[in-house]
């Protein structure tokens, strides 16, 4: 097997967790709005953002300006007590294994019905390490740890559970951009992966090659009782098609994650949409796409999480908010009586 060196993270995700300090970021006051919002929202339908560590986000999340290696520290407890922000994202596990005693640092910072979504570290997602100058001398060769169970279950599922507790949602496995030749072949060794993890947790699936969104991987998720992540993702169908590709058992719980508009690159995103702070651009249709989704499980009693990037349109909590407020006007239009119905 290979060895496991710690790989450089972009400057945009969250920083390394260290002991955690007494001292806490101020949360901004909740608006009386944004709380009647949250009340006038199921409460099977859980909204948060991709990690909380953006300066950015000064007025809207966190009463005072603090550097985002503090922000990563202990800006949770602030964000936990915005009145949509129910649900995070760990972004740093895709990057780098955590112990346990990180994962229950952040776990004492946030109320217990607060959940995260853990990212499993890339080496199981990976079949062939990217050509790109952080893979050092690994670049283009054969990942040996990919979808190995031994190495998820240990240094990914293992630590979650035992630091997070009944706060940890779900783990995904995300497959980055990768050869996607042989769909069956992967849908085939997933459906064994996933079989053999334990049923301690629950599990979800995004994928970032549409090729491999195939019948034979909706089967693979329906025997094994994983999720699909839809993903609002550059180069992935819209979340309404990647439901209609996928059995109604994997779609249960709702797990959506908006990311990028269709055609955007990451970098030119982030470049466009920096410091985070407000609505850039809006992305409508995504918007629409994710209000269907989540109004049709509430309708069947499905639980829906969705997590949202600040590059989706330029400010995660804004987008949040806007979001909000088209959920629960969808759910109010359908609780409305249709004229002529005698109600």
């Amino acid at each position: 097997m290979l060895s496991h060196t710690p790989m450089t993270r972009s400057s945009d995700v969250q920083h390394s967790l260290f002991e955690l300090p007494a001292q806490r970021i101020a949360a901004v006051p909740a608006r009386h709005e944004l709380e009647q919002l949250r009340d006038a929202l199921a409460d099977r339908i859980r909204l948060g953002a991709m990690t909380w560590s953006y300066r950015g986000w000064v007025g809207s999340v966190y009463a005072r300006d603090a550097s985002e290696q503090a922000l990563a520290r202990y800006g949770l407890t602030a964000y936990a007590q915005h009145p949509l922000l129910s649900l995070a994202e760990i972004d740093r596990t895709y990057y780098e294994p955590l112990s346990a005693d990180v994962f229950q640092q952040y776990a004492d910072q946030v109320p217990e019905h607060f959940q995260f979504l853990v990212k499993a570290h890339e080496l199981c997602t990976i079949q062939r390490f990217p050509r790109h100058a952080r893979y050092g001398q690994q670049r283009g060769l054969v990942n040996e740890l990919f979808l190995d169970v031994d190495y998820a279950i240990k240094r990914v599922i293992e630590p979650a559970l035992a630091g997070l507790g009944g706060r940890l949602l779900t783990v995904l496995w995300q497959f980055s951009p990768q050869d996607a030749s042989d769909p069956r072949g992967f849908a085939e060794r997933l459906g064994e992966f996933l079989l053999r993890l334990p049923k301690t947790c629950r599990y979800a699936v995004e994928l970032r090659n549409p090729e491999l969104l195939t019948r034979e991987y909706g089967a693979a998720l329906h025997a094994s009782g994983a999720t699909h992540c839809h993903n609002a993702w550059t180069a992935m169908p819209s979340v309404l098609e990647q439901a209609r590709a996928t059995p109604v058992s994997a779609r249960h719980p709702l797990l959506i994650r908006w990311l990028l508009r269709p055609g955007e690159r990451f970098e030119q995103a982030r470049t466009r949409y920096l410091p985070f702070d407000r609505i850039v651009a809006e992305d409508l249709q995504t918007r629409h796409d994710v209000v269907t989704l989540v109004t049709k499980a509430h309708a069947h009693g499905v639980p829906a999480y969705v997590l949202v990037d600040n590059k989706a349109e330029g400010s995660a909590p804004e987008s949040i908010i806007r979001l909000s407020q088209a959920i629960r006007m969808r759910l109010e239009s359908a609780d409305r009586p249709a004229l002529g119905d005698g109600r």
